[in-house]
């Protein structure tokens, strides 16, 4: 029984949402007994009132949020009311910057009280007006002159210092995107960047050891996050996406935008060369017209012309980032728009680095809750970012455990040293002789 109990403590119900452009997906987990993550539920609604990855209507997103949650807690059976959101957008930026700590206390070692202070003060940092910083992220510390350390917790030291990745976004479309869910009766437990929740749920250590870039293609942008040494180097948002696609084959065959989604996801190609002059797709007409003939190369070449023009943004990133020769991992595309056939030879075509499509599959535990089809469906790498936002909550909620452990434990030390001090032989002599001390006064005043 306390093994269950146990087992229950170290593994919290946590809700990933994802507010996307095309799409608003809740998922409820937790940390199954070998450590990977078992999904409980799922619940997804169409997202209208999001534009380019920014809420654009409230009351839209509100009931798209519902709508996903309610889905998602009834077959989970969990009342969902904290939830760990995703941010994305054109607005995102990311800098670098270093910081530092001079320690007053030379006899202990340093600990997460540390790291933690010297990351609070990083988010004191004065930024343009309009503008507040969404995630502190050290890279490395220096301790005491002696650069290159990645985790200094147990060394000695008094000067201590890091380089940081600070990830910054608009006031107004945080506040947004909080008004949403506080509207939907929840609450935001953590917001989390896109791309770095991405990454979680489809990125090996070895891979971000190695250097790798992940390229997560939603609905309204592209995201990206390059990896070295196992530390995020650079962070952007690309405002263009599979809804930008969309919009390209409406105008360049002329048909309705829903038509022009089916022929994406059905007969959608990256590469025009890969398709045959006489494959043709018929599109029914308009009340009563005549239905329409599209050539599946034809549908090709407009979107690779897309396609071409996000990846040249994408590979733009990797060079302004410094770490273009230094990528062994090369490139991993994820999100829905990775689903587009030939994507990844277009990608190594553009860019001269090997591309993996990435699915979330590998960190998820086996399943006998979700009916199959619904455990199939949640592998696709369009899920990725709301696995990755449960898994980052569920870090976070272990490292509060870790965190409210440690200082449990340093309590309970302390009461057993007082109990010593207090407690014991020596305690016992000192109470005998406080006792000699005061019959002798009494002798003496009886005496008098």
């Amino acid at each position: 029984m306390d093994k269950v109990l146990s087992q229950e403590k170290s593994s919290p119900i946590v809700v990933g949402l994802d507010i996307g452009t095309t799409k608003i997906c809740a998922i409820v987990g937790r940390r199954s007994k070998n450590g990977k993550i078992e999904i409980l539920g799922i619940g997804k609604a169409e997202s209208a009132g999001v534009t380019r990855g920014m809420v654009s209507n409230i009351d839209k997103t509100v009931q798209g949020i519902i709508q996903a949650v309610e889905v998602a807690g009834t077959q989970s059976n969990v009342e969902i009311r904290v939830v760990n959101v995703g941010i994305a957008g054109q607005h995102i930026k990311s800098l670098q910057h270093r910081g530092l700590i001079t320690r007053r206390d030379l006899n202990s070692e340093i600990g997460r009280k540390d790291i933690d202070k010297l990351i609070e003060d990083m988010y004191n940092l004065v930024m343009p007006p309009g503008e507040e910083i969404i995630h502190v992220l050290p890279q490395e510390f220096t301790v005491d002159s002696e650069p290159g350390v990645k985790d200094p917790i147990g060394m000695a030291g008094v000067r201590l210092e890091a380089n940081f990745h600070i990830i910054s976004g608009q006031v107004t479309a945080i506040k947004n995107i909080v008004k949403c869910v506080n509207k939907a009766n929840l609450e935001s437990q953590e917001l989390i960047l896109e791309p770095l929740a991405s990454s979680e749920s489809v990125l090996s250590d070895e891979e971000k050891e190695a250097g790798v870039v992940l390229v997560d293609v939603g609905g309204g942008t592209t995201d990206v996050a390059i990896f070295h040494e196992g530390i995020i180097r650079h962070t952007a948002v690309i405002p263009f996406g599979g809804n930008s696609i969309t919009e390209d084959i409406r105008e360049g065959c002329s048909v309705m935008r829903n038509i022009a989604e089916q022929l994406k996801v059905r007969f959608g190609s990256a590469l025009a060369e890969e398709n045959k002059e006489n494959e043709i797709v018929c599109v029914p007409g308009l009340r009563g017209r005549e239905p329409k003939e599209i050539s599946v190369k034809n549908l090709a070449f407009v979107i690779q012309a897309r396609m071409e023009e996000i990846v040249e943004h994408v590979y733009y990133e990797i060079k302004s980032s410094g770490y273009e020769k230094k990528l062994i991992a090369g490139i991993v595309i994820t999100g829905g728009g990775a689903q587009l056939k030939h994507l990844p030879q277009l990608v190594e075509y553009v860019t001269g680095l090997d591309c993996r499509v990435g699915y979330p599959n590998e960190h998820l535990a086996k399943n006998e809750v979700l009916p199959k089809n619904i455990y199939e469906e949640l592998q696709s790498p369009m899920f990725a970012t709301g696995i990755g936002l449960l898994i980052k909550g569920i870090q976070k909620m272990e490292y509060n455990g870790q965190a409210q452990a440690s200082t449990e434990l340093k309590v309970e030390k302390t009461k057993v040293v007082e109990e010593r001090k207090t407690g014991g032989l020596f305690a016992k002599i000192l109470e005998g002789s406080k006792k000699f001390i005061k019959d002798d006064i009494k002798d003496e005043d009886f005496l008098k």
